[in-house]
């Protein structure tokens, strides 16, 4: 059986929403120290839809692939529904990742949190 899935590798080799959004109104950065991923989301949310979401992952595979997929489930859909997210709808997302790897898929779920709480305490700032 191969390691990882067509999907994981799918969004490793052509992940979807890699860059920066000079203009997000939600940032959230998330870091593992036992493994040394890093990852950092930006919304840019209006009328409460995530109009659109962009990361930048310093990863192995995994990382990289989570974080995409996370993006994908969370674009266009509500800030209620985004908060709702977990790390095994990420994993399911992509098939399943090895016991060893799910770590990826939670710091994917935690950098998304920490982006749409950012959000939050920017709209009760204004």
């Amino acid at each position: 059986m191969a390691l990882y899935s067509e999907k994981v590798m799918d969004h490793f080799r052509n992940p979807r929403n890699v860059g920066v959004i000079e203009d997000a109104n939600g940032i959230g950065e998330v870091g593992n120290a036992k493994c040394g991923d890093i990852m950092k989301m930006y919304l840019k949310i209006e009328d409460d839809i995530i109009q659109d979401v962009k990361f930048e992952t310093f990863g192995c595979g995994s990382a990289i692939a989570s974080s995409s997929m996370a993006t994908e489930l969370i674009k266009g859909k509500p800030v209620a529904e985004a908060m709702k997210l977990t790390n095994k709808a990420v994993a399911e997302a992509l098939d399943g990742l090895p016991d060893y790897k799910m770590h990826c898929s939670v710091l994917a779920e935690e950098a998304i949190q920490s982006a749409l709480e950012d959000y939050e305490s920017r709209k009760k700032a204004d």
